[in-house]
């Protein structure tokens, strides 16, 4: 076994370059030829999700192998080599496999557990399989993968953890309540007819919302989903197609809008998602962050006069009309050391400020940029006195108003984002997207579930890599049982010629008697040899066999070529497990 995989996902690339390197079914399809087409590499298959592009080969030389599959990625992906490279990671023979098998459990999801994953293998292995360029051993890992998926999620509570991300977000959207609960009788808008946006169609017309509004670019791929949802046996749902331009008036009548598109720029914008929801909630349409207004409050609008606080550090009000230098430090601007040897006319105007009344601190005649500089200057001089630049007094916090309840939810499922972020401070609305649900699923209590599916994937590596060395040594023995038979079918031909007279009865059981003892000599090395090539670095008993009896390589290599098409023929019949 010589399994490579070299690939890129969002554990290793930015968003830009997995969105530049997605691969079409077009170019999956030329893919696939061109790697088996290619010297190193016998058999291949492509696992393209929106997260992910990864190239599976058997290949006879590592180095060879890892270049040829690289060069391959970035000529079919359209990004180039030397951009493509540093995000690419390789993984060979049982790290490669135990790799696929974490892949197929969630463990390497962007949240972990997801089941989606499963039907994305499935759909690879289907593909690789009506291009024959799935052989044995691609055939037993996808197959194998997709049995540890499913057994990961029956044995353990690793979907409870993180489901699909389209259910996760709308369990996230409902906030705690039942998904079915929470849709029932929702008008929902999906943008995008890809296989994300096609699930969550499907998703929100199983949990029971009324209607289902699609819009593509590709008028002919949104009206094909619509007639799918309506022609569903599950559900009953009203679909209709529109087309990108009626995006807008539909964000008027929608409850829920789930978006994944392929779009490079934003496909909905703080203000298309404002105009959607005004008049709906009678609040603004923005949701001011207080500590933000409260900084830009006294430069906008300049604060009332305020009841003057206890008494402070020297110069801890800079609204103190009197110059305040020659306070000594440690004393309070209102003390008696701050007043002690004024005249009446500044005494009077001390108390006025005191007291809590509007002083005009400017000269008559005094304003713009020059008084602004005396200011300044003043601010300067007092942190020179007292050591540091007095402390703005605000206000004590105010409460934030609560938000209205949200009238319209927003799942952004889309690398790099269809919604613009700032939606989410817009008042009546709930976004959710893929940087919140990651965040949401890294909080969940799952520890526990992930490390009993790690050992399920230890496990199972192990097994598979046991039944691969195993099958490899299968056709050596069936060459030297076929070789032995040979050598007594020959035997048992010369004895006949010495011994013509010899009857029917006692020839079979002298034929008989010979093969006998050919199975019992046979019997024990070649159980022996199988436990022995099961075992790590047991790949060389083969040869050895080979060696040893002086067996044809033709003959093992056309016993191989008959086993391989016969599993091929019982994959197709059989399809993806």
């Amino acid at each position: 076994m010589s399994l490579l995989v070299v690939g890129l996902s969002h554990r290793s690339a930015p968003v830009s370059v997995l969105e530049r390197a997605s691969l079409g079914v077009d170019a999956q399809t030329k893919l696939l030829q061109d790697t088996v087409a290619t010297e190193p590499a016998t058999e291949g298959a492509v696992l393209a999700t929106c997260n992910r592009i990864e190239l599976y080969a058997d290949v006879d030389k590592f180095h060879a192998g890892v270049a040829e599959l690289s060069t391959l990625l970035a000529q079919h992906s359209g990004v180039g080599l030397e951009e493509l490279t540093p995000y690419l990671y390789v993984h060979y023979e049982d790290r490669a496999v135990h790799h696929l098998f974490s892949v197929a459990c969630g463990l390497d999801s962007m949240v972990v557990g997801e089941g989606q994953i499963l039907g994305q293998i499935k759909d690879s292995l289907a593909r690789a399989q009506e291009l024959h360029t799935a052989g044995r051993l691609l055939n037993d890992l996808f197959q194998q993968a997709l049995r540890v998926g499913k057994r990961a999620h029956s044995e353990t509570g690793i979907d409870r953890a993180g489901q699909s991300l389209v259910t996760f977000g709308l369990e996230q959207l409902a906030l705690g309540a039942p998904v079915e609960t929470w849709a029932d009788g929702k008008k929902a808008l999906v943008i995008g007819a890809g296989s994300m946006s096609s699930l969550a169609a499907a998703t929100l017309a199983r949990a029971g919302v009324a209607e289902v509004v699609v819009a593509n670019r590709t008028q002919d791929r949104a009206e094909r989903l619509a007639q799918i949802l309506t022609e569903g046996d599950d559900t009953n749902v009203l679909a209709r197609a529109v087309p990108m331009t009626s995006v807008p008036a539909e964000l008027t009548r929608a409850d829920v809008v789930v978006s994944c598109t392929g779009a490079t720029g934003l496909v909905l914008t703080a203000d298309a998602v404002a105009a959607g929801v005004e008049g709906r909630t009678g609040e603004q349409r923005i949701v001011v962050d207080l500590d933000e207004e409260a900084e830009r409050a006294p430069a906008a609008h300049p604060p009332a006069a305020q009841s003057p606080l206890p008494p402070a550090a020297v110069a801890a009000d800079e609204n103190c009309p009197l110059d305040l230098s020659p306070v000594p430090p440690g004393f309070s601007v209102m003390g008696e050391a701050a007043v002690a040897g004024m005249d009446a006319a500044t005494l009077e105007q001390h108390a006025a400020w005191a007291a809590g009344t509007a002083v005009d601190r400017r000269p008559a005649g005094r304003g713009g940029p020059e008084a602004d500089a005396d200011l300044i200057g003043a601010l300067a001089a007092t942190a020179s006195v007292v050591g540091r630049i007095p402390e703005r007094r605000r206000p004590e916090p105010a409460a934030e108003p609560p938000r209205p309840e949200p009238v319209l939810f927003l799942l952004d499922l889309a690398m790099p984002r269809d919604i613009d972020a700032a939606a989410h401070r817009l008042a009546g609305v709930r976004l959710v997207d893929i940087e919140s649900l990651a965040e949401a699923s890294a909080d969940a209590p799952m520890a526990a579930d992930v490390d009993q599916v790690r050992r399920i994937v230890s496990d199972e590596v192990a097994a598979f890599g046991a039944a691969q060395r195993a099958a490899h040594i299968t056709p050596t023995v069936v060459a030297l049982r076929t070789m032995a038979a040979d050598v007594v079918a020959g035997e048992i031909a010369r004895l006949e010629g010495r011994l013509p007279g010899l009857d029917d009865k006692h020839r079979a059981e002298i034929t008989q008697t010979v093969r006998r003892v050919v199975d019992k000599l046979l019997h024990a090395p070649t159980v022996r040899v199988k436990q022995l090539a099961a075992e790590p670095g047991g790949a060389g008993y083969a040869d050895a066999l080979r060696t040893l009896f002086d067996l044809d390589p033709e003959t093992v290599a056309s016993v191989s070529r008959a086993e391989e098409s016969t599993e091929k023929r019982d994959a197709r019949n059989r399809g993806p497990g």
